[in-house]
């Protein structure tokens, strides 16, 4: 496929955010419920900063769960702003108890979709993914999860020299923006499908690249001829203690159920970035993502959130992390809170790059927003004593 060609417009916009004219655009965001209000707060930003809407001049819109919600949105035509209000909406009908008994472990699922069915298709009706690529001129990359095939399945739809291309280019787009968010336990699956964030591509941004540019989308897209802005919804710390490991409190399954899940996501996350910094793929990266905890919290400028009545903090960096770290992807109480650390997040950003680089100016090459706890000369130390682990409990 020919070079993209430029409108003043669009030209304006890649200046702006410090894009070479050259590269094709591929937005990735992560799942992760409610906490899409924070990833929302950065897309606006980059719309301000470009000038134009992200839909009109970026050329793949990829995400999983929530962010396959604001992907999708995205891609049928809506600014960032616009989203805002409709994704307020979507997730104040999303989290519809399913009935007074009903529980995540005990009477799964706790919530009932059919009001966030019905506003969906008020919002995007009965288009397919064929019918919003060509239609806005944008592709498409949202995951699920095949429970019955065991596998996942990548709903795309790409614009090429040689046509529309994509398996599922037919599926119905609130059709994909379901099956993405169907999470077990939290809502029934969609037949066969369930909540793309239960794969290794919660955080999406491999999986659509390698779509680009081998697959789907080989010949439009060319490393190193990319710029991806890779964006996450923040991320839970759950330190566990080694006495808590050994004897968890409450219900161990429930216990362990929400570690791994929460985990295992993010670890996939944080390969895919690491991956990318590493440069064994050439192209120009930019990930921007939080962890909710108070060593991250203090780097943000501070700000007022006396408004905000269910924690005793008046102001941001007031905040403890018994307030950060149990922001769950159905806890709609911290909705506000959320936004606001989003906010927060952009103040940080724009006095660090305007987003026209990869948010990663530390001494690992890491997040600057995501704190880790280095405690190495202690395991260098306990790993390599055979005293150690000879008194360590077995069982």
């Amino acid at each position: 496929m020919a070079a993209k060609n430029l409108t003043p417009e669009q030209l304006t916009a890649y200046q702006n955010l410090n894009i070479d004219p050259k590269n094709r655009i591929i937005v990735s965001l992560d799942g992760g419920g409610i906490r899409g209000i924070l990833t929302l707060q950065l897309l606006k930003k980059m719309e301000e900063i470009a000038g134009l809407g992200l839909n009109q001049f970026c050329d793949l819109f990829a995400g999983t769960s929530t962010g396959g919600i604001i992907a999708g949105l995205l891609a049928s035509g809506h600014s960032a702003v616009e989203i805002e209000q409709l994704y307020i909406q979507l997730v104040s009908k999303v989290f519809l108890k399913r009935g007074l008994l009903a529980n995540r472990f005990l009477d799964p699922p706790n919530y009932d979709k059919k009001n966030y069915r019905s506003s969906l298709k008020q919002v995007v009706g009965d288009k397919t993914l064929s019918q919003v690529c060509t239609e806005n001129k944008v592709d498409i990359f949202i995951t699920s999860k095949d429970m019955t095939d065991n596998e996942e399945t990548f709903f795309t739809c790409f614009n090429t020299a040689d046509g529309v291309k994509g398996t599922y280019q037919d599926a119905l787009l609130r059709t994909v923006m379901e099956a993405t968010m169907s999470a077990p336990t939290y809502f029934s699956p969609l037949e066969r499908f369930i909540d793309g964030g239960t794969t290794t591509y919660n955080n999406p941004s491999l999986a659509a690249l390698m779509e680009a540019v081998q697959y789907d989308g080989a010949g439009k897209y060319n490393l190193p001829d990319i710029t991806l802005f890779s964006l996450g919804t923040g991320k839970l710390v759950k330190s566990v203690s080694p006495a808590d490991g050994a004897n968890p409190k409450g219900i161990d399954a429930y216990f362990w159920l929400n570690f791994v899940m929460d985990e295992s996501s993010q670890d996939a996350s944080s390969m895919q970035n690491d991956l990318f910094r590493a440069g064994i793929m050439k192209l120009d990266f930019r990930r921007f993502q939080i962890s909710f905890d108070t060593g991250s919290i203090q780097k943000l400028p501070d700000r007022d959130i006396s408004s905000i009545h269910y924690t005793n903090a008046n102001w941001l960096r007031d905040l403890t992390d018994d307030d950060l770290q149990h922001v769950e992807m159905d806890d709609v109480s911290k909705f506000d809170l959320m936004k606001e650390i989003g906010e927060a997040m952009v103040d940080y950003i724009m006095l660090e790059n305007k987003f026209k680089a990869d948010l990663n100016n530390t001494p690992t090459k890491r997040d600057e927003l995501v704190t880790a706890f280095e405690n190495i000369a202690r395991i260098k130390t306990m790993v390599s004593d055979p005293t150690w682990i000879d008194n360590e409990p077995s069982s």
